[in-house]
């Protein structure tokens, strides 16, 4: 369930999960989620590291390392160091059979366990981190796997006059998974200043599957962005709150894709071991420079909740929506307002854990989006060039408007820093867009016709360890 997130026991700020101790820190839980003046969530991960097999983790929430590194102020029962510096990481490795047994080897509509009947490397990450007297703190994750091939598929190949240009594409950034630095200036409680290349904040779920209760991640998690660029400030008004407010180049966007930039405000506020709550507000412009559907900017709501009533259970409800306008005719040119594309999303998961090295975890998801109407050109005839692209699942001349899935996983942790997971899902949408069997592509036959179903049902085997 950043793109890997925050502190203490699988932190709401998976900063101290991979922050403190570098990946090392093992599961940690949403339970304690460590503010901007918590003068202990530097030793977050040290102190929970042992136990992290004793309670049920939970998904992390945005990866907000320099939070829990930087943290740490003066205040501190701990003395300031000179220097701080973790090496930590994990490897993700995994094997999937999908009954539609795909054409092309592809289990479709998903964010990283994406191979049929293969073993696969997911991801193997290197996560370096050092803190240097409690105030400058930064953070380098290299990533290698399947998992980097996704990540930036989204980021463009050109730049924004639309002719080839040096640092951008995938090719670029896919093996750097995050870096930044960050410095927390003495401003009250303490204002942490954050800039570079972040974990998502939007949604509960995060990239490494250790911090998550399920090995697959939910359609809500595949659909929203993996990560940002840009500049962070976070304030803890009060014990056990955040506040942040950020711009961002965009919605996974390390080179941006257009002029405007992008906003991000976000709450937080947690009871350690019981309650993590988080309310963001994320608006930009999200189109391509040059498109012709006009600049219309996007608002993204995204509200999440843990609560664990029992040290051996875990739920937790996700909520996401947005909209953005749609135009027809040239950008920046006498536009046609055309209507207006929205989205609503929700998950639910819960997890049980009878036994210290082994859970089972649930969660069910959907996504709706409606679609604006087909955009015309001159004289009032329909032109395919101007239709509003689908913002979620669409490839191939196939979108989706409704996707949902349920999930049902079992882990077992022999030792503290492993996991094996035993994991079934099952996919259905009210079009074709996951690959089957039937229709192996062949000349004349439309693309949108090729091995196709509305429905897919997978078994996965996975097992990650970290240090």
């Amino acid at each position: 369930m950043q793109r890997t997130k925050r502190a203490r026991r699988a932190a709401w700020w998976i900063a101290a999960a991979c922050s403190t101790a570098g990946a090392s820190a093992g599961a940690q839980r949403l339970d304690d989620v460590p503010t901007a003046g918590d003068a202990s969530a530097g030793d977050a991960a040290a102190t929970d590291a042992g136990d992290a097999a004793s309670a049920p983790s939970a998904p992390s929430a945005a990866d907000d390392g320099p939070r829990a590194i930087a943290s740490a102020s003066e205040g501190s029962s701990r003395p300031a160091t000179p220097a701080n510096v973790t090496i930590g990481g994990y490897v993700e490795a995994f094997w999937q059979y999908n009954f539609n047994r795909p054409y092309n080897g592809e289990t479709a509509a998903r964010g990283f366990d994406t191979r049929h009947n293969a073993v696969s490397l997911s991801n193997a990450v290197v996560d370096a981190q050092w803190n240097v007297r409690n105030r400058v703190s930064g953070r380098l994750a290299l990533q290698f796997g399947l998992t980097p091939e996704t990540y930036y598929l989204a980021e463009p190949s050109r730049s924004m006059s639309g002719m080839p240009a040096t640092g951008v594409g995938r090719e670029v950034w896919k093996f750097l998974q995050q870096a930044w630095v960050a410095f927390l200036a003495p401003v009250g409680r303490g204002l942490l200043i954050e800039g570079g290349l972040f974990l998502s904040p939007i949604g509960p779920e995060g990239m490494a599957v250790k911090d998550q209760w399920n090995w697959s991640r939910s359609n809500l998690f595949f659909g929203l962005p993996f990560y940002h660029t840009g500049i962070r400030l976070t304030y803890s008004p009060a014990a056990n709150m955040n506040v942040s407010l950020a711009g961002f180049n965009g919605w996974n966007s390390v080179v941006d894709n257009n002029e405007e930039k992008s906003l991000a405000l976000q709450w937080t506020y947690s009871v350690p071991d019981r309650l993590a709550v988080s309310v963001l507000y994320f608006s930009g412009v999200e189109r391509n420079f040059g498109e012709r559907n006009g600049r219309g900017w996007r608002h993204l709501f995204d509200a999440w909740v843990q609560w664990t009533p029992r040290p051996w259970l875990g739920l937790m409800l996700h909520g996401n929506g947005g909209f953005e306008p749609v135009w027809a005719g040239e950008e920046r040119g006498a536009n046609e307002w055309r209507g207006t594309q929205w989205w609503a999303a929700a998950a639910g998961y819960a997890r049980v854990a009878p036994l210290d090295w082994l859970s089972f975890a649930v969660r069910g998801d959907f996504l709706l989006e409606s679609i604006a109407d087909e955009p015309v050109g001159p004289g009032g005839a329909p032109d395919p060039s101007l239709r509003p692209q689908v913002i979620f699942f669409s490839s191939n001349n196939v979108a989706a408007t409704r996707v949902a899935s349920f999930t049902a996983t079992v882990e077992a942790r022999p030792i503290s820093n492993v996991s094996m997971r035993l994991e079934y899902r099952h996919d259905n949408a009210d079009q074709p867009i996951y690959f089957d069997r039937s229709n192996v592509p062949m000349p004349g036959v439309p693309i949108e016709r090729v091995g196709r179903t509305p429905t897919q049902n997978t078994l996965t085997l996975g097992m990650t360890a970290w240090y």
